[in-house]
């Protein structure tokens, strides 16, 4: 039984493909079409293909000209896209910066990535022709989120879920020095050795911490590598399980050269050189940008990015600041971001303020992030660490932490911070028996 056309475009629709801008040249002028029948055929030598249909005139200028070029559109060009496949009127190449290949086929100077082509087989497909295309050239002009083109409609890059994602706790250190130096509740109950004790359960259960320089662990300070899944060997990578906030030059020397520490640095006009001066120690960076999701400072998070990427950073984190963002700001923002730093991993710290932590971090997973900064019991206005692992194991995602541990942690800070903590999830499964007993906070 024969497959009736609109069935059959019906069931093509639910492949989503990507779109492509197809062009050529005719003597002095330039044509093109929207097309998304465009895949890719061979390594060696470099060979594509796009299916044309016979009727059009894109498709007879190829023919006679044996030339084509294919420009990828990202997620915010869909009114290119609309304007070449027919639906705006008026000159389809304006507006926009357009310049010849080697083949005097244009090419789109703002598309993800370009092909410039010379035909090299050209096959009957029923209604259509398919051009193989040698590839001449070929260059990525950016990185973001591809136009997808799926069930006759125009959209985005589909959203799926990291496999895993790891945290590290950037805020617990510094809330517990400022209650030991007489911030906050009187009812407080902080001391140096409970405060060392949860630092340590932290850390014990998977989670790196950010502590000061003079604080690090003495196996740290003497550049001793940390046992377990560090050892040589071990089935995972090394992964330095400490971090330092450095804000000048004159505390690295603190550090042991490769100590298996992370250095963090905020992008500020004397961060690429104390970059330069960390990793002349064999030391790994975290470049840090403030107030990333502010509206109105994509261009410039963007581009500080970017510095951080060139000046070696292993990782960049991107941070929340005192205005709470939205989950779109959040989107817009790390949709831009993840693809641009790749494979350099970008991590976020974000903020519990008024209910949205929570679904920014659904977001941020939802958008390629895969590396979370949060706090114990969420004492410093950040995301809670153990709320990140509850909706991580809600969703599905593994974390190489024991969040059993965690909450026991948190638990414990309960006890001596003096009230209950801003993180809600921790009290769903806390031990029966409270805070642990026989620790230093009894």
């Amino acid at each position: 039984m024969a497959v009736d056309a609109q069935t059959f475009r019906a069931v093509l629709g639910q492949w989503p493909t990507g779109v492509a801008v197809v062009t050529t040249t005719a003597g002095d002028r330039w044509h093109g079409m929207t097309a998304s029948s465009f895949s890719s055929v061979s390594l060696d030598p470099p060979l594509v293909l796009v299916c044309l249909a016979r009727g059009i005139h894109t498709h007879e200028l190829i023919e006679r000209s044996g030339v084509f070029a294919v420009s990828f559109l990202g997620k915010d060009q869909t009114g290119i896209g609309h304007r070449f496949a027919g639906r705006d009127r008026g000159d389809r190449f304006a507006g926009q910066p357009w310049t010849a290949a080697p083949t005097g086929a244009p090419v789109l100077g703002g598309a993800l990535a370009w092909l410039d082509c010379r035909v090299a087989h050209a096959y009957p497909g029923g209604d259509h022709t398919i051009f193989v295309g040698e590839v001449l050239a070929a260059e990525v002009s950016r990185r973001t989120a591809p136009l997808l083109f799926h069930s006759r409609a125009w959209g985005q890059l589909a959203d799926p879920l990291p496999d895993e994602v790891t945290l590290a706790d950037t805020g617990l250190a510094a809330a517990l020095d400022r209650r030991l130096r007489g911030f906050g509740s009187a009812r407080t109950r902080v001391t140096p050795a409970g405060a060392a004790l949860l630092l340590d359960s932290v850390h014990a259960a998977g989670v790196r911490v950010r502590v000061p320089a003079t604080a690090l662990p003495s196996a740290v300070q003497a550049g001793a590598d940390q046992p377990g899944a560090d050892e040589p060997g071990a089935a995972v990578p090394r992964r330095p399980s400490w971090s330092t906030l450095v804000e000048e030059p004159a505390r690295l020397p603190v550090l042991p050269h490769g100590a298996p520490i992370m250095v963090e640095v905020t992008d500020t006009p004397g961060a690429l050189r104390l970059i330069g001066a960390a990793r002349e120690r064999g030391l790994g960076v975290v470049g840090r940008v403030p107030d990333a999701f502010a509206p109105a400072r994509e261009t410039e998070v963007l581009a500080a990015a970017d510095r951080l990427v060139a000046a070696g950073c292993a990782e960049v984190a991107l941070d929340e600041g005192p205005d709470a963002a939205s989950p779109l700001q959040v989107r817009n923002l790390l949709q831009e971001a993840v693809p641009r730093v790749r494979p350099v991993p970008l991590r976020v710290r974000l903020r519990e303020a008024y209910g949205l932590g929570p679904a920014n971090a659904l977001t941020a997973m939802k958008s390629g992030v895969r590396h979370f900064d949060a706090t114990l019991g969420g004492i410093d206005g950040g995301l809670c660490a153990e709320d990140v692992l509850f909706l991580a194991a809600r969703l599905g995602v593994a974390a190489p932490i024991d969040r059993a541990a965690l909450v026991t942690a948190a638990t414990d800070l309960e006890a001596i911070w003096g009230s209950a903590l801003p993180g809600r999830t921790y009290r769903l499964d806390r031990p029966a028996s409270g805070p642990s007993e026989g620790g230093p906070f009894r």
